[in-house]
């Protein structure tokens, strides 16, 4: 593990992650850009190959991929940070649904405000599209590792492969060809 450049507290990691739950909008895929930014590059809690380990058990585990929150909890906190870290990227969503459940037909029914819906829709998949390729470059470092992100993208694009059997995948691809 990585030197941390800010020290872990609890109220920090309850922060971070409530701030990421409450600006999060999307699929949760646009998760892995404000984990990045603020874990790795901003407090340097993480190392970019942490950060791909635990997307990697977010999207294994069942669940949603807030889940990834939890794993990252547990890596900087144990315990009581995979706690924190749950309550805190999830109490957001429940709030806002509550306050805006009754608004959200009207709005989008706005030409203005749908508009707006559909341009933050936009911009989190350029956030994704960004995230893939910075956490790519990280990760496909080999021919081996290209390979398997070839097939893997083949499996997802053509054959609409469920994530959790790529990531599976993956794993039983790379010890097969990294303990030869």
């Amino acid at each position: 593990m990585q030197a941390l450049s800010t020290p872990v507290s609890l109220t920090r990691l309850f922060l971070v992650f409530l701030k990421i739950g409450s600006v999060l909008y999307g699929s949760g895929y646009v998760l892995l850009a404000f984990l990045r930014a603020d874990l790795v590059e901003r407090l340097g809690w993480l190392s970019d190959q942490q950060l791909i380990d635990a997307i990697a058990i977010g999207q294994f585990t069942p669940g949603p991929v807030f889940t990834t929150a939890t794993f990252i909890g547990y890596l900087v906190g144990s315990w009581p940070g995979a706690i924190v870290a749950t309550i805190a990227i999830f109490l957001p969503s429940f709030v806002f649904v509550a306050l805006s459940n009754p608004l959200i037909p009207r709005l989008r029914r706005s030409p203005w405000f749908g508009a707006l819906l559909d341009g933050v829709n936009v911009a989190s998949l350029g956030l994704m599209g960004g995230v893939a390729w910075q956490l790519g470059r990280v990760s496909v470092i080999d021919i081996p590792t290209l390979v398997i992100a070839m097939v893997a993208a083949l499996l997802l694009l053509r054959y609409k492969i469920n994530s959790a059997w790529l990531v599976l995948g993956g794993a039983l691809s790379g010890v097969a060809i990294y303990s030869i």
